[in-house]
């Protein structure tokens, strides 16, 4: 794992569609730098830093006006990158957290203060070598209040994910829509089963993102539009979007992030839809104390 991975376009196109005033990538990450912050030695991949200048000099490229930094798993269970992105952002950054479910309630306080709002469980097994559910349950009773539990898992779980799922004691967001195979369809069995979750309790939001890990027919990404935009219609108070930059491992097929901001206006095809998309439910979620 010596060599690290820029998974990031070098030079991204200036979306032609405009977010409107206030909009905000609800899910990125920072990477590093490494010599202030190191990787855990846990890390499935050595990405190349990515700090908080990049990602800030991007949200104003991109049209955006604020920031949620999701802890990425090469940093593990330490947070100080993220909260170091969330510091250096004049509080235009909140965050999601990843933690040890040992962790104490004092430090899970102190993480608040440091502008976390919600904590990360990643089922992904190439990523993370254990899930321990009981243990994720336990730490979620014991969460901040006003925070929410972040869940990243693929779609072929999905049926083994409802119980830990109902049985969570705060509001959930499911990351990337538990990663349907797009190309099914609005009405495939993936993005059926997803919508009998999202129906199962009306505290699931999703994130409609990631068209560039999801739709194998790659940019300008036709399945993802045809497939996410009417659950975005049908779910419209319980919808986030973000970038996902730097990309986590996209060695291959790394996205322009402009292009990934003009997906925006083909998911939420009028002004209200994209105006809760992109602030109002944000802002429900991580700056609530605004509204």
């Amino acid at each position: 794992m010596a060599d690290r991975i820029t998974s990031w376009h070098a030079a991204p196109s200036k979306p032609t569609y405009t977010p409107p005033p206030g909009a905000v990538d609800a899910h990125c990450h920072v990477f590093g730098p490494m010599v202030e912050f190191p990787f855990s030695p846990k890390a499935k991949y050595l990405p190349d830093d990515a700090g908080p200048d990049k990602l800030f000099a991007l949200r104003d490229q991109l049209g955006f006006a604020r920031n949620v930094i999701v802890q990425a798993s090469c940093h593990g269970t330490n947070n100080a990158a993220t909260l170091n992105g969330i510091a250096q952002s004049g509080g235009k950054a909140r965050g999601v957290a990843v933690v040890d479910p040992a962790i104490s309630s004092e430090e899970l306080q102190a993480l608040h203060e440091g502008g976390m709002r919600g904590v990360r469980f990643n089922f992904l097994k190439r990523l993370v070598d254990d899930a321990p559910k009981d243990k994720f349950l336990e730490v979620s009773a014991r969460l901040p209040k006003g925070w929410h539990v972040v869940i990243y898992f693929e779609a072929d779980i999905l049926e083994e994910m409802r119980p830990f799922i109902a049985a969570l004691p705060v509001p959930v967001v499911i990351d990337h829509m538990g990663r349907p195979d797009v190309s099914q369809g609005p009405d495939g069995a993936d993005m059926k089963a997803f919508r009998a979750l999202l129906d199962s309790r009306d505290d699931i939001w999703f994130k409609a993102t990631c068209p560039d890990r999801l739709d194998a027919k790659n940019d300008p990404w036709d399945d993802f539009a045809a497939a996410v935009r009417p659950l975005v219609e049908d779910y419209p108070d319980r919808v986030i979007w973000g970038t996902d930059w730097p990309h986590p491992n996209m060695e291959t097929n790394i996205p322009d992030d402009g292009h990934l901001v003009d997906m925006i206006p083909r998911i939420a095809v009028t002004a209200e839809l994209q105006q809760k998309l992109l602030v109002t439910n944000p802002m429900r979620l991580y700056w609530p104390e605004e509204l």
